[in-house]
C-alpha cells in the first residue's frame, strides 16, 4: 500500500512539473531589464524570453514580437530551446511509461513485478527529462549571470532573472523529485535459497529399526 502511495505522489508531483515546464517554456520572462545605474526611472521593462522579446509600458500596454530568424539568435539561447522542448516531450513519454506501470492501473497485466519494473523505467525517463530542463535552465541564468557583471555590457542592456526562469527550475525539480520517487518503487526480488533448511533436512520419513537378540 505505501508502494502505491509513493508512486501516485510521484506520478502528482511530476505531472505538475511537466506543467511547469511548458508554462515556463512559453512565457517571455526569462529575463527582465535591470534598474541599475541610470537606468532606475523608466517608462518601457524589457523581457526577453525564448521565442520572443517584450515591451511593457507604464501606460499598462504590452507589446511582443516573436523572433524572426532562428539563425539569427544567440547559439546558447537555440540550445536552451532545443533542451527544453527535449526535456518536455521526454518527461511526458516517461509519464506515459509511468501510467502503464502503476498499481492502481490495469495495463501491462496483473504481474505486480512487471508493472513495477515498467514503473521504474518511466521515474528514469523522467528523471532524464527533467535534468534536461535543469541543464537548459542552468545554462541560460549562466548566460544572463555573466553579461549582468561584464564591465564592457551597457547599463541599459543589463538583464536579470525573469519569473518564468523560476517556473521552469521549479517544475524541472519536480519533476527530477516524481521521478525518483517512481524509479525507486520497484521492489526488490525475494531471494529464494537453493539449499533446503535445516528443519527441512532433518525431517523426514521415521526410519525403520530392527532388533537383533
Amino acid at each position: 500500500m505505501a508502494n502505491s502511495g509513493i508512486q501516485l505522489l510521484g506520478f502528482f508531483l511530476s505531472l505538475i512539473g511537466i506543467v511547469g515546464l511548458i508554462i515556463g517554456t512559453v512565457l517571455p520572462q526569462w529575463k527582465m531589464s535591470a534598474y541599475i545605474g541610470d537606468n532606475i526611472i523608466t517608462a518601457v521593462a524589457m523581457y526577453q524570453g525564448l521565442w520572443m522579446s517584450c515591451a511593457f509600458q507604464s501606460t499598462g500596454q504590452l507589446q511582443c514580437k516573436i523572433y524572426d530568424s532562428i539563425l539569427q539568435l544567440d547559439s546558447s539561447l537555440q540550445a536552451t530551446r532545443a533542451l527544453m522542448i527535449v526535456g518536455i516531450i521526454v518527461s511526458i513519454a516517461g509519464l506515459g511509461v509511468a501510467c502503464m506501470g502503476m498499481k492502481c492501473t490495469t495495463c501491462a497485466g496483473s504481474d505486480k513485478l512487471r508493472k513495477s519494473r515498467i514503473a521504474m523505467t518511466g521515474g528514469i525517463i523522467l528523471l532524464v527529462g527533467g535534468l534536461c530542463a535543469i541543464v537548459a535552465c542552468s545554462w541560460f541564468a549562466h548566460n544572463v549571470i555573466r553579461a549582468f557583471y561584464n564591465p564592457y555590457t551597457p547599463v541599459n542592456t543589463k538583464f536579470e532573472f525573469g519569473a518564468a526562469i523560476f517556473i521552469a527550475w521549479g517544475g524541472s525539480l519536480l519533476d527530477v523529485l516524481g521521478g525518483a520517487m517512481l524509479a525507486a518503487s520497484c521492489p526488490r526480488k525475494k531471494h529464494v535459497s537453493k539449499y533446503p533448511t535445516m528443519g527441512s533436512s532433518r525431517s523426514g520419513p521415521p526410519s525403520s529399526t530392527k532388533e537383533y537378540v
